[in-house]
């Protein structure tokens, strides 16, 4: 169940929170198909981040390339269109995907994910060194264009 309030999702007695660096097991399947947050990172270490994502209807995560670091999305609930290509004007790969859908995006690679279905796009995303914060929560992906900012 959500709990705005609190922040965070609670499934049975886990209490979805970022648990990094600390060892931790989930049934990321279900943790991923229960967030309601645009992002939310549930594990922060040194080298390795798990965030969880849920993409709006007709919406995106929206154009972006990491410079420094790899990312791996898997779709768990939903379908969508991922592009990616070497430039922001010349995004020249495109792929429809659908859940348990995995995509690979190298380092330096600009990239977006389109929800192009009729109902959330649920996945969960690596990033390999972390992209944010330890801890970070963007509600919605205005709030998270805000902190890009």
């Amino acid at each position: 169940m959500f709990d705005e309030n609190r922040g965070y999702l609670e499934t049975g007695e886990l209490q979805l929170r970022d648990y990094g660096p600390e060892p931790f097991v989930i049934n990321i399947q279900k943790a991923a198909d229960k967030n309601r947050f645009f992002r939310f990172a549930l594990w922060t270490g040194e080298h390795l981040q798990l965030t969880l994502m849920e993409i709006a209807v007709q919406d995106s995560i929206g154009l972006e390339m990491h410079p420094n670091l790899d990312q791996f999305l898997f779709i768990t609930e939903g379908s969508g269109l991922v592009m990616m290509g070497e430039r922001a004007d010349y995004m020249n790969f495109h792929q429809r995907v659908c859940p348990n859908d995995a995509v690979f995006v190298p380092a330096g690679t600009w990239h977006n994910l389109v929800n192009t279905g009729d109902e959330p796009l649920k996945l969960y995303s690596v990033y390999g060194p972390p992209a944010h914060k330890h801890g970070t929560i963007h509600r919605t992906k205005e709030e998270a264009e805000e902190y890009a900012q």
